[in-house]
């Protein structure tokens, strides 16, 4: 049997949609954007969202909404995906890492305090796996502290803790609509934020610091525009919205499925020697976007060819951010710096985790990593 690592949720529905998307005079952004932009700043609970080409140029955005840059330090995780901490790189700001949690893989709140200096301007979060940071404390610190609160949420729009949903309580929140996401666009992300000014300007930053956009140019009669700061090149078009509108409607019924595929994998692994899995916390709903095991270390690249050779596919999220050939050379960073990260990282197999997963393959990916193990 062949179990591929990820199959994405696109229905006919949804390729009916960017074809008539492709049919209409405005291709990018307008207003199927504008009506995505709305619905899922609902679907989140949040004030305002703003589409984009990607969840790496939100959270660059979201840098630049406020004037983070050259001198300034960004509290962040070493555990995530290279675009958390490249995009503070490219602001000019300087990343600081803080070690993770042993349970869930997110940066641990209680040693935030003491990477704290006079240049730290922001904290730089990422709920993990679709799990949310114990984001009531770190709202703290940041108050305590008077920093921003940027949250990458590119793992989790389904999730929530103690009631609080990605974005509710940071200044900014960031998503990604690519292609392994539990929604897709192919390439695509989204920003929200608490007001209207802020949504505006981040518009503006998204188009080059344009004014007007295309659709506000040229759909009634010709008007000039002008360029009011430095921008960027970032707007979510309506094809990618079109592709987005219907999976965003489907959302909470396809969470349940991979809810049931999670607790199906954490009851086989949980009985199973060598093998353990980040936990979700009691008062958090994981969005349940990756499902990882952590096996030795020492026999995870072996476990990891296993399967493979099983027909199971399967990835690394994620090896140390830290570690990495760039950040050593640039940074300074060693071995033994952030030794849980580097533990998770060195112990990570990420398993296949979505929808169509049948009950057959499900069973299959579990008997494989038995049999890799053995």
């Amino acid at each position: 049997m062949k179990v591929e690592f990820y199959k994405h949720d696109i229905e006919e529905s949804d390729i009916r949609a960017v074809s008539a998307a492709m049919r209409a005079p405005i291709l990018t952004t307008g207003q199927t954007v504008y009506e995505f932009e709305k619905r899922f700043a609902e679907y989140t609970s949040n004030e305002f969202a703003i589409g984009l080409m990607s969840g790496t140029h939100a959270l660059e955005l979201a840098l630049r909404l406020y004037d983070i840059g050259q001198g300034d330090e960004v509290i962040t995780t070493p555990l995530s995906f290279i675009a958390t901490s490249n995009a503070i790189i490219q602001a000019g700001a300087h990343p600081i890492f803080v070690d993770v949690e042993t349970s869930t893989g997110n940066i641990d709140a209680d040693l935030i305090e003491q990477a704290i200096t006079a240049k730290t301007r922001a904290l730089l979060i990422v709920h993990l796996y679709g799990v949310m940071c114990d984001i009531k404390k770190l709202r703290a610190i940041a108050d305590k502290y008077h920093l921003i609160l940027i949250e990458d949420a590119a793992h989790c729009i389904e999730g929530s803790r103690e009631g609080f949903r990605s974005g509710n309580l940071g200044d900014v929140a960031c998503f990604s609509f690519y292609a392994t996401k539990n929604i897709t666009s192919g390439e695509g992300g989204a920003i929200s934020v608490h007001h209207a000014s802020q949504a505006e300007l981040l518009r503006t930053l998204s188009l080059h610091g344009m004014d007007k956009s295309a659709e506000k140019r040229y759909q009634n009669k010709y008007q000039h525009w002008d360029m009011k700061t430095l921008g960027h090149k970032a707007n979510m078009s309506n094809i990618q919205a079109a592709m987005l509108l219907g999976q965003l409607e489907r959302l909470d019924d396809q969470w349940e499925k991979r809810e049931k595929i999670c607790r199906i994998y954490e009851h086989a692994f949980s009985e199973m020697k060598g093998v353990s899995f980040p936990v979700v916390p009691q008062n958090a709903k994981s969005a349940r976007h990756l499902f990882t095991i952590w096996v030795d270390p020492s026999r995870r690249d072996e476990i990891l060819l296993r399967l493979q050779e099983q027909g199971v596919g399967v990835a690394v999220n994620y090896r140390a951010i830290h570690l990495l050939q760039y950040y050593r050379e640039k940074f300074g960073f060693k071995r033994g710096d952030y030794p849980q990260a580097e533990h998770i990282g060195d112990s990570t197999i990420t398993l296949p985790l979505y929808s169509k997963l049948t009950d057959k393959e499900i069973k299959y990916v579990i008997e494989a990593v038995k049999k890799a193990l053995d």
